[in-house]
């Protein structure tokens, strides 16, 4: 299989991508879907949710102070 980068990847192979998406190559092609999953259900005004790249995920913070999360009450992915 060859990726969007241009990179080859064996049959029955599975990798993860620099956008924090998981994807694997079989005879019928690519297939990738997203490594994380996306708080829904939160406080909008008060919090907001922060991605870290490196550890593909969310965590949802006051806005005033990023120390304090705040709870979430659904998430999708």
């Amino acid at each position: 299989c060859l990726d969007e980068e241009g990179k080859v990847h064996k049959f029955d192979s599975s990798w993860r991508t620099e956008d924090c998406n998981d994807c694997s190559c079989s005879r019928g092609g690519i297939r990738c879907c997203t490594s994380y999953k996306t708080p829904v259900d939160y406080d909008e005004e008060k919090c907001e949710s922060i991605f870290n790249k490196e550890t593909c995920s969310y965590k949802v913070v006051e806005k005033d102070d990023h120390s304090k999360e705040c709870p979430v009450h659904s998430w999708v992915g």
